[in-house]
């Protein structure tokens, strides 16, 4: 079982950035592909990014150009950078791991979550 911990949530204004971090509770030496979802109030989860175990990403087309995802192996840690932030993306971000290689968007796909940080973007 991999329990995942995300950080870097927060309150930033429209145009303003945030970094997000995730990173299994106990060290691993599997290389999982990764997945960023979001959740926002009376919607249902939706896929943002994804990378393979070769670094291989994966974005929607509403954060295309603004998010980047990356990982750094050496520190089991995968990254979302998030820049140029809308109030629209104002919502719960889960990171969510796989066993597997392939860097999928399809949320059932994914073995493991985190219990979600909380983005806020004001207007």
């Amino acid at each position: 079982q991999v329990q995942l911990v995300e950080s870097g949530g927060g309150l930033v204004q429209a145009g303003g950035s945030l970094r997000l971090s995730c990173a299994p509770s106990r060290r691993t030496t599997s290389t999982y592909p990764m997945g960023w979802f979001r959740q926002a109030p009376g919607k249902e989860r939706e896929f943002v990014a994804a990378i393979s175990s070769g670094s291989t990403t994966n974005y929607a087309d509403s954060v295309k150009g603004r998010f980047t995802i990356s990982r750094d192996n050496t520190k089991n840690t995968v990254y979302l950078q998030m820049n140029s932030l809308k109030p629209e993306d104002t919502a719960v971000y889960y990171c969510a791991a796989r066993v597997g290689s392939a860097a999928v968007t399809t949320l059932t796909l994914y073995d493991y979550w985190g219990q979600g940080t909380q983005v806020t973007v004001s207007s």
